[in-house]
């Protein structure tokens, strides 16, 4: 809950902790903000949308927030801003994909060799 810009701010704030810091990247994650961040990327304003694109973006460096954003529904949202996106959405959100891929990436490969 909350109003627009209250979303908005938040999520810029959690992206300025998450940026270059490994151990707030899991305490946010932890806290349970990723399923309120993807939440956003469909039903924020258009910059609050950049702004939880950022943070998953710099969340998705650790491999166990990549499976628990894909597993928030993560993936969807992050492709419909590669079309609707700011031009900062899209980077993000082609960041957030581009390192979420690679833990299924891994994680087929593992599949594959168990075989």
């Amino acid at each position: 809950s909350g109003t627009a810009v209250a979303k908005k701010n938040a999520a810029a704030a959690l992206w300025n902790l998450a940026a270059n810091n490994d151990k707030n990247k899991v305490t946010i994650a932890e806290a349970g903000a990723i399923p309120p961040l993807v939440n956003l990327l469909t039903s924020g304003t258009a910059i609050a949308k950049e702004k939880a694109a950022g943070v998953l973006c710099d969340l998705a460096a650790n491999d166990l927030n990549q499976v628990a954003i894909a597993e928030a529904g993560a993936i969807s949202p992050l492709i419909d801003l590669l079309n609707s996106g700011t031009a900062i959405a899209k980077e993000k959100a082609l960041g957030t994909l581009k390192n979420v891929s690679k833990k299924a990436d891994e994680s087929l490969s593992s599949r594959k060799r168990k075989r």
